[in-house]
């Protein structure tokens, strides 16, 4: 946060971490705001709320309230640090100043193939509903023009990537909006010619809450992947101008977009549809809209979802090499990819992150019943991991703060009590999760390349205190 660790482990007044050529800060409020909904608004509202759904029945909004909390917290805290010393590898520079090289390093690996693998399942799963509204098309050739489009737009600055990505956001929140409001009037009974549902579906068919607790404990392992891709703001941060002032406006920004976004839309859906309703697996937003008689919903709804992939497709393209030019700029990564060019750019990382992409479309294509699942198991709670550690950093970092007396513009709510709240929230999301077979795989295997990463990160670390190579 406000202290940096030496090598030998003291602590004292942290100069801002780094955070690029004045010429590379050109991001705006608006587009960290935009850039996290970006990220976080995917198909994890717009199609995997059904499952959520169909797993708690109307108490799922239980579920999306804990882990909107638990999101908006964590947020929070990213916030502090992020004010603090805004620096383009967030979270896992905290990390390293908190719990020591090793623990950075990995979490900055983690996420970054967390990334680098969303990358490429977006890329696919935007080219399969193409091609499927658009007959004669190849789904891999789609998946290769999206991904080089995206790339050129990384490439193109700081500036062109926020505005582009604003654009791309934006467009999901109208959608948003749009269905919120038609959804209220179908509700009211405004809409000719359909009958309003009223609120009956909240109690009926069983009640609220017809699979009692254990019903919200699994829709909110359903639903607390949805909002992965928040951080992403935290990275951001270092390409502002100003960022002590406009992380604090981007974080207040997104926690009541999140409020509204997610659980109106998810209030809506339950209020319109019963929740055992069969047609909630399809897509719960073209069910409700179809309910609703609104023509030419799947269309509309896929063109949307299509969208909500590419956007977050931009937006982890550039977390992914801002993360990984934090770690080269560290030497915990090649050397190489700290290379900026004159617009301020890290076009070296840019490409780094993207060609794994393309290879693992490449692997998709190949076999696509096996590869991409099983690369998505192994980073599928790579976000419990992320926040887990953020929490602890941003609790040891405070308190160094405090000791050290510095004043910092953008706190954590009623800290220590609401960061311990957060981090046993954490610890009974991921107990709740071994309860779960499904979960309890990704998991594991999220567990597995955790400790794979975080030995390698120590041997490194051994590696240059003996040769007694200097690390940033």
């Amino acid at each position: 946060m406000s202290t940096r660790t030496s090598a030998a482990g003291s602590t004292g007044p942290a100069a801002p971490g780094p955070a690029g050529p004045p010429a590379a800060r050109k991001m705006q409020p608006r587009h960290l705001v935009f850039m996290s909904l970006g990220s976080a608004i995917g198909t994890g509202l717009f199609v995997g709320s059904g499952a959520g759904i169909e797993a708690a029945g109307p108490a799922v909004l239980l579920s999306f309230l804990i882990a909107g909390t638990m999101v908006i917290l964590v947020m929070r805290m990213m916030g502090e640090m992020a004010a603090a010393d805004p620096t383009s590898g967030a979270f896992s520079v905290y990390a390293e100043k908190a719990l020591g090289r090793p623990v950075g390093t990995t979490i900055g690996w983690l996420w970054w193939l967390q990334l680098v693998i969303v990358i490429a399942a977006e890329a696919t799963a935007a080219a399969a509903i193409v091609a499927s509204m658009w007959p004669g098309s190849q789904q891999w050739l789609l998946a290769l023009v999206f991904i080089s489009l995206f790339t050129a737009i990384n490439l193109g600055g700081v500036a062109s990537f926020g505005e582009f990505e604003y654009w791309f956001a934006l467009l999901k929140i109208v959608a948003i909006v749009a269905f919120l409001a038609v959804g209220i009037a179908f509700i009211a009974g405004w809409l000719p010619d359909v009958d309003a549902p009223g609120l009956s579906n909240l109690t009926g068919n069983g009640g609220f809450m017809p699979h009692g607790w254990s019903g919200v404990g699994a829709g909110l392992l359903l639903v607390v992947f949805a909002f992965g891709g928040t951080e992403i703001v935290a990275v951001a941060a270092a390409d502002t101008e100003d960022p002590g002032t406009n992380i604090a406006k981007a974080i207040t920004s997104v926690v009541w977009r999140i409020i509204v976004f997610y659980i109106g839309s998810v209030l809506v859906i339950v209020t319109i549809l019963p929740w055992n309703s069969e047609s909630l697996s399809t897509g719960p937003f073209v069910a409700a809209l179809a309910a609703a008689r609104v023509p030419g919903a799947d269309v509309v709804m896929a063109v949307v979802i299509v969208v909500a992939l590419l956007s977050a497709l931009n937006a982890n393209l550039y977390g992914a090499s801002r993360m990984v030019f934090s770690l080269a700029e560290r030497g915990r990564a090649p050397r190489v990819l700290a290379r900026k060019g004159t617009s301020g750019v890290p076009r070296a990382a840019v490409i780094a992150s993207v060609t794994f992409g393309f290879l693992t479309v490449v692997l998709n294509y190949l076999y696509p019943e096996t590869v991409l699942m099983i690369l998505l198991n192994l980073v599928g709670s790579t976000c419990l991991v992320v926040w887990g550690v953020s929490i602890v950093s941003q609790i040891i970092l405070r308190r160094r703060a405090e000791a050290a007396g510095v004043k910092l513009s953008f706190k954590m709510w009623a800290f220590p009590w609401l960061s311990y709240f957060a981090l046993a929230l954490l610890a009974g999301i991921v107990v709740l999760g071994f309860q779960d077979s499904a979960v309890r795989i990704q998991l594991v295997a999220t567990l597995a390349l955790t400790a794979v990463l975080g030995f390698a990160a120590w041997l490194l670390d051994r590696s240059a205190v003996r040769s007694g190579r200097q690390l940033g």
